[in-house]
């Protein structure tokens, strides 16, 4: 009897209790703050510091475990322009990368002196600035994971979107959005802080993929551009493009297209290609030798072998040196690290697929490198250089020493309020209500491999046009038409034309933009209106006092 009485009491207990449980589940399931972040990108926990520093309740929801985006994921070779235009929390960065530096602690593997102190067109560290440039991935992430430690700042990691109906809208806002775990965030503000721009889309934000035809903003570097050689990374002798060379019917060598790459100027879906910035080492006590993937393919770099085999000696010209005897390795070539045509789904690919198509890139390069130290028909002296380097056995310690972002160049890209094309950057039209400034080239990478007339293979997309100095950013990039949303900002998946993201698209300008971003966010807030009637008077003064540079 006793037992029954004891177990009737349990039961009942649970019974009145559970509802409670159900509750504070409920309770636990939403999340609220003043401005949602969506992304873990350089760019969402600038924005997140700004938020901080102003006062503001902010939450990052960020799909990434690793924060940092591209600047953590291995590109640390900044592509600077001109650092003077690069301010505010961005420039501050830089400054907390100096001052890792600046102790004898840093340098494990490589004595301080012995490193060259080169940048990209500027000194690695700059003394008078007391800013630093050039740094390991590692390096950076322990730095945006110090500015999650001091300001305080929730960032809820593996957190995916729930990209079919897990944004709501009310009245042209967006009132909440739900995670792929069920997890649901309102705000007052939300920014979109991806490389992909999957808020912006999810919310019914117009967007664009691929290259615009030139004639739609009047442009001469967008489009398809047959022809056109700017870098080193076409095929410059004749190259045949069939299994056995001359002989099309032995089949087409892979990554080659068989369609037409398109008339000059016209627009297309292709974006230029991917590839990861890996981080290698020749200092053999650091150093891991290249893995060969298990679907490893020698045809699939035969064209490399072709190429070189015609006295090319320019493989290692991207080997860019950043400390402890480390590189940011980029492509360099006709058939590099680039994967060229193999992500013209990626932006708009479900999670599964664009999985797929991040495990083909890893594939694909660890291929190429495996192929370059270890196939015979690679020249001697390349060969003997290239088994000298390896993966850095301290960097990206829990994905294999292999960068956990791959480098995605462009995706979706907004058409908003204001849409930034070549004739802003190039100075030929103003631009109104500067939130930033940019400076670098604008930069494509190739975008397609195809067989031209004369039946030899060339490439296609690469575009580097100098922008004759910096330019200004315009606040209208940032925002979406007012019709479509009025509490949402976009920093890094920006208004903008294919040929002048090629410029914008580069991790300084994405933190100042996310900074930018969030102090009009707050400026919406406290004034009670939409994004796009954010007095830019208010905004300029605002920044300027922050330290962003707007003019020059």
């Amino acid at each position: 009897m006793k037992n029954i009485t004891s177990i009737y009491i349990i039961v009942l207990t649970l019974l009145l209790t559970f509802p409670h449980i159900l509750n504070s589940q409920k309770k636990a399931a939403t999340s609220s703050a003043d401005i949602i972040i969506y992304g873990g990108t350089s760019a969402a926990i600038i924005a997140a510091v700004e938020a901080k520093k102003s006062g503001k309740s902010v939450l990052v929801v960020s799909p990434d475990i690793h924060l940092g985006g591209l600047t953590s994921g291995g590109l640390g070779w900044t592509d600077t322009g001109d650092k003077s235009v690069i301010g505010g929390l961005s420039r501050e960065f830089y400054h907390r990368v100096f001052m890792h530096y600046n102790s004898i602690e840093a340098w494990k593997w490589q004595p301080k002196e012995a490193y060259g102190n080169k940048g990209q067109g500027t000194r690695a560290m700059d003394g008078e600035s007391r800013t630093m440039w050039i740094f390991e991935p590692s390096v950076a992430e322990r730095i945006f994971e110090d500015f999650v430690e001091e300001y305080k700042i929730q960032v809820d990691r593996d957190e995916w979107l729930n990209r079919e109906n897990g944004v709501i809208l009310k009245d042209g806002k967006i009132v909440s959005i739900t995670t792929l775990s069920g997890k649901t965030y309102t705000g007052k503000m939300f920014l979109d802080a991806t490389y992909e721009g999957d808020l912006m889309a999810a919310a019914g934000i117009s967007y664009h993929v691929g290259r615009e035809a030139s004639s739609v903003y009047d442009e001469e570097w967008n489009g398809v551009q047959t022809g056109v050689l700017h870098h080193k990374h076409w095929f410059q002798s004749d190259i045949s493009p069939y299994v056995i060379p001359g002989d099309p019917s032995s089949g087409v060598l892979p990554r080659i297209s068989t369609e037409s790459p398109g008339e000059k100027h016209s627009g297309d879906n292709k974006i230029q290609a991917y590839c990861f910035r890996t981080c290698m080492t020749n200092h053999e006590e650091n150093r891991l030798p290249f893995p060969k993937p298990d679907n490893y393919d020698p045809l699939q770099y035969e064209l490399l072998a072709r190429s070189l085999a015609t006295g090319r000696k320019d493989f290692f010209e991207k080997f860019d040196g950043i400390p402890n005897y480390k590189t940011d390795t980029n492509n360099h070539g006709p058939l590099s690290s680039d994967n060229i045509g193999m992500n013209y789904d990626y932006p708009e690919a479900s999670y599964e697929r664009r999985k797929e198509i991040i495990k083909e890139h890893e594939d694909y390069q660890k291929g190429f490198y495996w192929f370059v130290a270890n196939d015979p028909r690679i020249p001697k002296d390349i060969q003997t250089e290239m088994q000298k380097w390896g993966l850095a056995k301290d960097e990206f310690t829990d994905n294999g020493n292999w960068p956990h972002q791959i480098y995605v160049r462009e995706a979706r890209r907004m058409i908003g309020q204001h849409v930034m094309t070549e004739n802003e950057l190039l100075k030929k039209r103003p631009t109104p209500n500067s939130v930033g400034m940019g400076s670098y080239k604008m930069d494509s990478h190739n975008a397609q491999r195809y067989i031209k007339a004369d039946g030899f293979v060339q490439n296609e997309g690469d575009i580097g046009v100098d922008t004759k100095g910096s330019y200004a950013i315009s606040y209208g990039s940032l925002l979406p038409k007012k019709e479509e949303c009025t509490n949402l900002l976009v920093p890094v998946c920006v208004s903008s034309s294919h040929i002048a993201f090629g410029s914008i698209r580069m991790e300084p300008v994405f933190m100042i933009l996310g900074q930018s971003a969030a102090a009009a966010a707050i400026l919406a807030i406290d004034n009670n209106v939409a994004v796009q009637d954010v007095d830019y008077s208010i905004l300029k003064n605002t920044l300027e006092k922050k330290g962003q540079i707007l003019k020059k």
